[in-house]
């Protein structure tokens, strides 16, 4: 397969679906994702769509909060770190270009940030935040 650039939803679709097949298989993700999902993986995948869909093309179908579903994840630096491997991983097997650049560079914004809120979640159990 030639590798070309995300451009288009389709090429979304084909980054997600093969990320989370392999997340869904990760001996230490796996099980993470699996167990809070369920049997509501078309959702979630279809929110994925519309999320990558929106930072990588400009397309506004996202209107969501990332962050809230995973406050309560029992997840830390290295399972962020897994993450982000997995998912470049999986850029660069796909595909090459300016826009795959950038999934890789949001991805690891997004880690960075959620790994920040959630270790102040766990470091002030007492405070309530909204994020």
């Amino acid at each position: 397969m030639e590798k070309k650039d995300i451009i288009r939803l389709e090429d979304i679709k084909l980054l997600v679906d093969t990320f989370y097949d392999r997340i869904r298989q990760d001996e230490m993700l796996g099980i993470i994702f699996n167990q809070n999902i369920q049997d509501k993986w078309p959702e979630h995948l279809s929110k994925m769509y519309r999320f990558w869909q929106t930072l990588l093309l400009n397309e506004y179908t996202y209107d969501g909060r990332p962050f809230p579903p995973h406050a309560h994840l029992p997840i830390g630096q290295q399972h962020f770190d897994h993450w982000l491997t997995l998912f470049s991983q999986t850029v660069d097997d796909l595909f090459i270009g300016e826009k795959a650049d950038e999934a890789k560079w949001r991805a690891k914004k997004m880690a960075v940030m959620f790994q920040s809120k959630l270790d102040y979640i766990q470091n002030n159990p007492d405070k309530s935040i909204i994020f």
